[in-house]
Formats: structure tokens, C-alpha cells, sequence
């Protein structure tokens, strides 16, 4: 009987962009632009910019969104990858975790460069939230709340917020609101650097008016005070926690990124920007959704044998300020600690749900560059329906055994 044989090795992330994110509904930058023609400009920006690379190398496009139907339906891996003019011979398929899609794509991807049967992929997500808003057309069985499986908050992302409000009493509004305004002075200091133009590639438009060109995300609101958050109403409850000004929004965008095995990428000349140590999945109570970080980061820890004070970057999507906060208070670390979303996060830039993993990733990478004292930084999201999802990635630039 013939033998086989099976191949483990490093896999990295070579390069990372996105869309500027925009405001979803019908005055959005993207209201009459396609999901699908968002991903494919990822596409090709990234090859693009990596010139060196054949495109029909390329083994695998694997595109996250939440709500599959319409023009982000339709095996949508396969399809952007035939619209940005990939060889026939590429396949591509969707994936679906709700918020954590595009990590999935990553992580999915990833195992199969591990494990030797993929040499280079593209891994993304996309959501047009204006078009698709999350649960458009979903049918959840009535056995969730009849059989009581789910509390009937679980449903609601906001009531999930507040519910973890409720857990940690510590958490203030008034901790959340000052949260939210670094969030918006980090990103917007980001911006002034440079940092954000890096990540984007612009997205010619169509409106009413007529065509326009992105360049820039929509969403912050730079200048933003604690008065003004204060002002803000809570919609998911009475005297509640919870409002526009302390949670993402709901927006449209899509990402894309380079992965490849470590050897291939030295074989054509790719850049290495960060090179994947482990990841982790957990599952929650649902109707504290936001907790599911904590779990998932304990875990992939415990895997890898490193330590929360290891971590010298941490890239967190701030779908709530509360969900961060509780993530920082479970493992010691203060609100402000500059090792934390240094260029801002979800609440200034958006969260287009299933396309955000890619960013904190893209984001991390760029800011390993920057950091060569820095060995490893993590990438983490709480996960709708109860789920948290971390990467833990080692700096390709440590210096720090030199």
C-alpha cells in the first residue's frame, strides 16, 4: 500500500484592505452600489498591490456574509472571484458566522495552508447592511423562545448590551461614553497619520445625483464629547445603557486579505506581515452575546501556552463599548491601556458585520510594522447568537531576541 504523507507549517498574513466603510440606508455613500462589486474592488486592490503574485496561484477565495441573499448571496466567494477576473480555475465559496464570517474565512482558510493542501488564498467578508439588514428574510424556529432554549433577548443584539450591563454592574454608561469618545479621538488621530488610508482602496459610487468616489470611512463622528453622547436615547430600554453614540452602527463594506503558507510566500516574494500561532471559537449564553471574547481568548491561550501579558497589541471590535469593557476588566486591563485599539475601533469606523474581522486584522499587521518590541497581539469579536471568536498572531518584526 502506497504511503502518505502529511505537511504542517507556518501560515502568515501577507497583506489586507477594505473598503472605506459607510453609513447603511438610502442616504449612504453605497446605497445604490452592490455588495458584490464592493468585494471584488478588494480583490483587486490586492493584487494590485502585489504584483508578484499569479493570480492563478491563487487556491481558494472564501467571502463571509451575514445575510446570503441578493447580491451578497449566490456562493459568494465563487462569484467575486469570476467578477474581479480571477482564472476559471479558482473556486471560491460563503461562509457564515454572523460578525465573525470574515474570521471564519480566515481561520477555515488557514487550516487548509496548515495543513498543506492550500499554498495561497484570499479570505473576506462583506455586508451591505443598508440592502441586508441582519435577519432580512431569516425564519428563527419558534422552538428558540416555546422551548425557552434562548432568553428572548438573545435576539436582539442591543438587549444582549444591556443584559451585559446588567452582569457587570461596574460597567457604567458613563464608563461606556468615555470609551466611545477615545474611540473616535484614536481613529481620528489615526486618519491624521495616515494609519487608515493605508487599509482602504477607493470605491468609485452611483447615486441619484451621480457618481461619486469613496475614500474615506462615514461613520466617525470626530470631536465627539461626553455631552453629546449623554444626549443620546436608549432605544433598547427605558433609562437604558445602550445607544448610537457607545455601539457600532450599521454599516456597508467589505474586506479582503492575502494568506499563505510561509514558504510559498518566501518562494514569491510575498511580504509576511504576521504569522498565525492559534485560534479559538466558544460558544455563550446567548443573550449575553458580548462576553463570548473572554471564553474564546481563555481557550486559545490555554492552547498556545502563552499568557494574557504576552499580548502586546490587541485589536477588539467594539460592537458594544461594553462588550470591550468587559473583556478588559475579566483579564486586568485598564480601560485606557494603549496596548488596546490603537487606532480606534468599530464605534468610529463601523462594523459592516461579517466583513470586520479582516479589518482588525489588516489593522494589526500594519501596526506590528510599527512595533518591533511587540512579539504577539490578538484579533477578537463577540459573535451574535452567543459566540466569541480570537487569532492570536506573532510579529514577523520582534526584535526583541536580536
Amino acid at each position: 500500500m502506497a504511503s502518505t504523507t502529511t505537511t504542517q507549517r507556518n501560515v502568515v498574513f501577507v497583506d489586507g484592505v477594505r473598503t472605506p466603510f459607510g453609513k447603511a440606508g438610502p442616504k449612504g455613500i453605497y446605497a445604490e452600489t452592490r455588495a458584490d462589486d464592493l468585494v471584488v474592488k478588494t480583490i483587486r486592490e490586492l493584487l494590485r498591490r502585489n504584483p508578484q503574485l499569479d493570480p492563478a496561484r491563487i487556491d481558494e477565495v472564501a467571502v463571509a456574509a451575514t445575510t446570503q441573499t441578493g447580491d451578497q448571496g449566490l456562493t459568494i466567494g465563487r462569484t467575486a472571484a469570476i467578477l474581479a477576473g480571477l482564472p476559471e480555475t479558482v473556486p471560491g465559496f460563503a461562509i457564515d458566522r454572523m460578525c465573525a464570517g470574515a474570521m471564519t474565512a480566515v481561520t477555515t482558510t488557514a487550516s487548509g495552508i496548515g495543513f498543506g493542501q492550500y499554498d495561497v488564498v484570499i479570505a473576506g467578508g462583506v455586508e451591505h447592511m443598508g440592502r441586508h439588514p441582519m435577519g432580512q428574510g431569516a425564519d428563527p424556529n419558534p422552538r428558540f423562545l416555546a422551548d425557552k432554549l434562548v432568553d428572548p433577548s438573545a435576539l436582539v443584539m442591543g438587549n444582549t448590551a444591556e443584559n451585559l450591563h446588567d452582569r457587570f454592574p461596574g460597567i457604567t454608561k458613563a464608563r461606556t461614553d468615555a470609551y466611545a469618545v477615545a474611540s473616535q479621538n484614536k481613529f481620528d488621530a489615526a486618519k491624521k497619520a495616515g494609519y487608515i488610508a493605508e487599509t482602504l482602496v477607493p470605491v468609485a459610487t452611483r447615486s441619484a445625483t451621480g457618481w461619486g468616489l469613496a475614500t474615506e470611512d462615514e461613520p466617525p463622528r470626530p470631536g465627539t464629547t461626553l455631552e453629546d453622547l449623554a444626549k443620546l436615547k436608549t432605544p433598547f430600554r427605558p433609562a437604558g445603557r445602550i445607544t448610537a453614540g457607545n455601539a457600532a452602527g450599521l454599516n456597508d463594506g467589505a474586506t479582503a486579505c492575502l494568506l499563505a503558507g510561509e514558504d510559498t510566500a518566501r518562494e514569491l516574494g510575498l511580504q509576511i506581515g504576521m504569522r498565525m500561532v492559534g485560534f479559538a471559537f466558544q460558544g455563550v449564553d446567548p443573550a449575553l452575546m458580548g462576553i463570548g471574547p473572554v471564553p474564546a481568548t481563555e481557550k486559545v491561550l490555554a492552547r498556545t501556552g502563552l499568557t494574557i501579558d504576552d499580548i502586546g497589541l490587541f485589536e477588539i471590535n467594539e460592537a458594544f463599548a461594553v462588550q470591550v469593557l468587559a473583556f478588559l476588566e475579566h483579564f486586568g486591563i485598564d480601560d485606557d491601556d494603549p496596548r488596546v485599539n490603537q487606532w480606534g475601533g468599530a464605534i468610529a469606523c463601523g462594523h459592516p458585520l461579517a466583513s470586520s474581522g479582516v479589518r482588525l486584522m489588516t489593522q494589526l499587521s500594519r501596526q506590528f510594522a510599527r512595533h518591533p518590541e511587540v512579539r504577539y497581539g490578538l484579533t477578537t469579536m463577540c459573535i451574535g447568537l452567543g459566540m466569541g471568536g480570537t487569532v492570536i498572531w506573532e510579529n514577523p518584526n520582534f526584535e526583541g531576541d536580536k
